[in-house]
């Protein structure tokens, strides 16, 4: 065990352990102080420094060969670095009720991957999102802050142009989902004391939720889709969004069904949507299925004591994966349209609807709290009729 370099002050302190497969592991030892117990035996009392060891997960190759190697080690023990001074920070703020006031020393970028690193929730992705967005603005902008910005640049027409570079970036509500992500950092930044006041006070980033701007597949395009077959095509990607298409279901839902959730005697499926799952009574969804759908899901494993095995009903790739996947396949059907994961449960909505199903049908299979969040597709559906009006023949 080796401690990295830094001050001997340093509180904890950054260190690395050998492990046997050519890398080291990064950790934090905490340092509390003296600990004393009483031995008995000895009538002795035992002092004994008391230090308290964090696992990073992150790991450093011992020996790197290559060029990207050598960068990765660095990225890492860059990142590393940045954890070990917000948990010192924190730890002042905690034990003695001092936090060093650095707001004209402290780069902000540092304070956002830090907050990044920290981040547990389901949304990391999009607060990853909202960081790298915000970085590249700030490169565009001021060239001259895209390494380092200090607090005190941080105010209301900087914010007001951020959201602007969001907007004129961004596809339907993706500019407001992302300036959601970043006020929850610059929040964060706040109660930490690295900002003296919040910059986002009083800027809005507007967005027509009732809108829909996403590409959508029509009836005649999910045909065209479905019978679209190449060689090396993955087929539980496939399947998967198939069954999407056909029953509103979300990404991040369908990756994680099991044939737990199916009742194959009453035809139905039953599952807990992960994005609203635990603060929403309305979370809980079921979707009745045709004959088509569970030929879609398949029969489940049968152990030897004749029970069913409860396994996930598609073995997906990461997300990035699938969706190269779907875009290679939408292209392969020569559709002409930015289709994403998410579009099959736009594309579920707008056809049932067009089909004759009503606004409530279609809220309760998509899970929806209530009709606002379901009256986008009405309005889509609407458009759709004006256009099959607009291009019969004109009148003479």
């Amino acid at each position: 065990m080796r401690k990295i370099e830094g001050k001997s002050t340093d509180n904890p302190k950054l260190i690395k352990k050998e492990l046997k497969n050519g890398t080291y592991s990064l950790y934090l030892e905490y340092y509390w102080g003296y600990s004393k117990s009483y031995d008995d035996e000895n009538d002795t009392e035992i002092i004994r420094k008391d230090r308290r060891k964090e696992a990073l997960q992150l790991y450093l190759l011992k020996n790197p060969r290559t060029p990207i190697e050598r960068q990765t080690n660095k990225e890492t023990l860059e990142l590393a670095k940045k954890i070990r001074f917000e948990r010192e920070q924190q730890l002042k703020d905690t034990k003695t009720g001092y936090r060093l006031n650095t707001s004209k020393k402290v780069n902000i970028f540092d304070c956002m991957d830090a907050y990044y690193a920290d981040y547990t929730k389901k949304d990391i992705r999009m607060v990853k999102g909202a960081i790298n967005r915000f970085k590249d603005f700030i490169a565009i902008e001021y060239p001259e802050c895209k390494i380092r910005i200090f607090p005190e640049q941080l105010n209301k027409d900087l914010m007001i142009k951020f959201v602007e570079y969001l907007q004129s970036r961004g596809h339907g509500s993706g500019a407001f989902t992302y300036y959601k992500r970043f006020k929850k950092i610059v929040r964060h930044l706040v109660e930490k004391n690295y900002l003296p006041k919040n910059p986002c006070q009083g800027v809005v980033c507007k967005t027509d939720e009732e809108s829909l701007k996403k590409d959508i597949l029509s009836v005649d395009e999910m045909k065209k889709l479905i019978e679209t077959t190449y060689p090396q095509q993955n087929k539980d990607v496939r399947r998967a969004f198939i069954f999407c298409l056909y029953t509103g279901i979300r990404y991040c839902d369908v990756k994680d069904l099991r044939y737990g959730n199916v009742d194959f005697s009453n035809k139905l499926l039953t599952f807990n949507q992960k994005k609203t799952e635990g603060h929403s009574s309305k979370s809980w969804v079921t979707i009745p299925l045709n004959d088509g759908l569970l030929s879609l899901v398949g029969n489940p494993e049968i152990n030897e004591d004749g029970r069913q095995i409860d396994t996930n009903l598609f073995n997906l790739p990461s997300q990035t994966m699938c969706l190269k996947s779907v875009k290679k396949w939408v292209k392969r059907a020569g559709i002409q349209k930015h289709i994403t994961w998410h579009c099959a449960r736009h594309s579920f909505a707008v056809n049932i609807l067009n089909n004759g199903a009503n606004i409530k049908t279609v809220a309760s299979l998509l899970g929806h709290s209530g009709l606002e969040h379901t009256e986008k597709y009405t309005r889509a559906v609407d458009e759709l009729k004006q256009k099959a009006i607009d291009s019969l023949p004109e009148l003479v």
